[in-house]
C-alpha cells in the first residue's frame, strides 16, 4: 500500500468528519468532482472500496488518528 498524498489525506479526513463532497469542495474552492477525484484516488492506494472503509484503513495504518475524528456533542451524548 502506498502513503496518501497530503492532499488525500486533507480530502479523507475532511470526509471523515462527515463533510460532503460538495461541503468539501466549497472549503477548498475547487469542484466537487474534483474532490471525488481526490478520494477515489485515496481509496485505490489504500486498497478501499468506499468512504467508510477508507477511513477505517487509514485509521488502522497511521494515516489519520482517530483524535482527528470530531464528534458531534449531540452524538457523543447519545453514545454514553
Amino acid at each position: 500500500m502506498k502513503t496518501l498524498t497530503a492532499r488525500q489525506r486533507q480530502v479523507l479526513l475532511l470526509a471523515a468528519n462527515g463533510n460532503s463532497n460538495a461541503d468539501i469542495a466549497a472549503w477548498l474552492g475547487v469542484s466537487r468532482h474534483s474532490v471525488a477525484e481526490v478520494l477515489t484516488a485515496a481509496y485505490r492506494r489504500l486498497g478501499a472500496s468506499d468512504r467508510a472503509q477508507a477511513v477505517a484503513i487509514a485509521l488502522a495504518v497511521g494515516e489519520l488518528g482517530i483524535h482527528q475524528i470530531h464528534i458531534p456533542d449531540e452524538q457523543r451524548e447519545q453514545a454514553a
